[in-house]
């Protein structure tokens, strides 16, 4: 078994478990808050400790640890990695909506947990000083207003303090929680599951309580859909060696608190803190949440990355932030719809409680969809026998479903608010799709074939000028509408013409040697067909230059690249709905344009328009 280095490891403590690893600032302290009349009581406080390590242990260890992360696509996770895993066939379209639709739940998840964790990172200030809780929610404000602003200049600078950062806060919390269990051992019995079924059966307002514990696991998916960045083994190790010991400490120290009639003010978490090291640790606590937002908002930037790649978005600006990391990426428009609405979460709630009603509801969605695709996965790829895999997804789905049933009754409190943007960015994703293929049905109807049209060149014999043409095609077929119109037009082609069609792959990663394949068919034509990984951004430049390794010469400084500018009439032909039709118009517009996302130079650009009927 090959030996893993610290570094990798060292490096997931700092990106992966950010988010789940700053969970105890808020979460036991909501399950006993002012939105759960549940009394403060030994068996109580047993109760919802059993619950929290339970829920560790099976949907961390076990599902996702376990499980989940072995279904990885060349190393990559996460939900679409899933959904890129299920063969063609077994792609049944309700299905592919419900996955799409948990993945566009994480945008919810990416907006909550940057504004609740930083808020209750800073709520510390109330046990050094009651008169700055005024201060509180400015003070938020401006952390999260920074760490949005310094995204443009990538996290490599920083990012070798993350980890270490990281290893300093996982040891603080479980030495804190360590002294408080030494004077209660009495909480270590919360290891027995009993105690979480007698609490359990204690009728609704305990089952509605498992509305709070679920934040304890927040942040699951994360470790799946960042495990591309250091591999399962790592993550495996800094899980059992740092991460799970420190949090249970933590989590049982809080209960040890309480149970000895603790007031935690202003929450259990800092009750914990001796007052000499109050400030010190509102200092750490503030650069854990600023790490665990840094890798919600990265792994935002992916997703929306993958989603164009994949076709279920518009085309959105990628900078690139590390000449040698690939997965290092910024996304403008991305990042500020995140920090408007995560400033605007904070400013309107103003108070880590209240705003722990609008978490939970899009992460227990996205955990649910999650199995599911994972069940797909297990039936139509690795072809497990239904009476092994029904068992296995049974007991992720249950345990699911529970969370996700117990948050519902926060939906009107503010779970709508996650609820409604991933919604949003489903309805986006799902018309894009709707529109680009409503679209491609119409070039396809109207496409030429090769042959005539070489035969038609042939015989016209058309003046040619120097240099290279390129015509970006989405259909590797026939003859690209936008070469006819320019051949109509102009009356004149260049002495080379490209016929270029950019495909993505459902790997991430496509190899070198595998990228290009070139055909020569006559007359100075040529065919291009590039594949590129969901988790990469293509270069047209760097792609013609390396095409001279299969024989075809490109002379960059004298290549013209002909794009197509389509304006959208909304028309009465059914199949789409016509505010989808006026939308999907008003987002093409708007997306990010072919010369910027695939690298063209814009001097070199010849766009022509036209008109289609949706």
């Amino acid at each position: 078994m090959p030996r893993v280095p610290l570094s990798l490891a060292l490096g997931a403590l700092g990106v992966v478990y950010g988010d789940i690893g700053t969970n105890p600032l808020f979460a036991l302290g909501e399950a006993f808050g002012p939105g759960h009349p549940t009394q403060v009581s030994t068996p109580n406080v047993l109760g919802v400790l059993s619950l929290i390590f339970w829920a560790l242990i099976v949907v961390v260890t076990v599902k996702y640890l376990t499980f989940v992360m072995r279904a990885d696509n060349d190393g990559e996770g996460g939900i679409l990695a899933l959904l890129s895993l299920i063969p063609t066939k077994a792609r049944r379209h309700v299905l592919v909506l419900v996955i799409i639709f948990g993945a566009a739940l994480l945008y919810g998840d990416g907006v909550v947990t940057p504004a609740i964790s930083v808020l209750s990172a800073v709520e510390g200030v109330k046990a050094v000083a009651p008169r700055l809780a005024s201060f509180i929610v400015p003070i938020t404000i401006a952390i999260l207003a920074v760490l949005f602003f310094v995204q443009r200049r990538g996290t490599q600078g920083i990012g070798f303090v993350f980890g270490p950062v990281m290893v300093l806060w996982f040891l603080a919390i479980g030495t804190l929680g360590a002294i408080q269990i030494a004077h209660q051992p009495i909480v270590l019995s919360a290891l027995n599951p009993v105690h979480a079924v007698r609490f359990l059966s204690q009728g609704v307002e305990s089952f509605s309580v498992l509305g709070a514990v679920v934040l304890c696991i927040a942040g699951g998916e994360a470790l799946y859909a960042d495990m591309g960045h250091f591999g399962r083994r790592p993550i495996i190790i800094a899980w059992y060696g740092i991460v799970l010991p420190s949090l249970v400490l933590n989590y049982f120290g809080q209960g040890a608190f309480l149970i000895s009639g603790g007031v935690p003010d202003p929450s259990a978490f800092y009750a914990l803190v001796p007052k000499v090291a109050i400030i010190p640790m509102i200092a750490l606590s503030a650069a854990a949440t600023v790490i665990a937002s840094q890798a919600l908002i990265s792994g935002a930037y992916s997703l929306t990355q993958q989603a164009v790649q994949l076709g279920f978005s518009p085309r959105v600006t990628v900078v690139h932030t590390s000449a040698g990391q690939s997965g290092q990426i910024y996304v403008p428009e991305v990042n500020w719809a995140l920090m408007i609405a995560c400033i605007a979460l904070v400013a309107t709630f103003r108070s880590s409680d209240k705003l722990a009603a609008a978490y939970g509801l899009a992460v227990t969605g996205t955990m649910s969809v999650t199995t599911l695709a994972y069940f797909l996965v297990l039936t139509k790829v690795w072809r497990w026998h239904l009476a092994k895999a029904i068992p296995l997804c049974a007991l992720f789905m249950v345990v699911d479903l529970t969370f996700l049933v117990s948050n519902l009754q926060k939906f009107f409190e503010g779970g709508w608010v996650p609820f409604s943007m991933g919604l949003g960015v489903f309805v986006l994703f799902t018309t894009w799709m709707a529109g680009r293929k409503r679209l491609a049905a119409h070039f396809a109807s109207v496409v030429v074939p090769l042959d005539q049209f070489l035969k038609d060149v042939e015989t016209i014999a058309p003046p040619r000028v120097r240099g290279t043409a390129v015509f970006l095609t989405a259909n590797p077929n026939g003859v690209p509408v936008l070469l006819l119109h320019h051949f109509k037009h102009n009356q004149v082609l260049h002495e080379k013409v490209v016929l270029l069609t950019l495909t993505a792959d459902h790997t991430p990663y496509v190899k070198a040697e595998d990228r290009v394949r070139v055909e020569p068919l006559g007359l100075g034509f040529s065919r291009i067909v590039a594949r590129f990984g969901y988790m990469e951004t293509p270069n047209v430049p760097e792609l013609l230059t390396a095409c001279s390794m299969h024989g075809l010469k490109i002379e960059l400084p004298r290549t013209t690249y002909y794009l197509g500018r389509e304006t959208f009439i909304p028309s009465k032909r059914r199949g789409m709905m016509k505010w989808r039709k006026i939308l999907f118009a008003f987002v093409s517009r708007n997306a990010t344009s072919a010369t910027a996302y695939f690298g063209i130079p814009p001097n070199r650009v010849v766009e022509l328009g036209m008109q289609v009927e949706l």
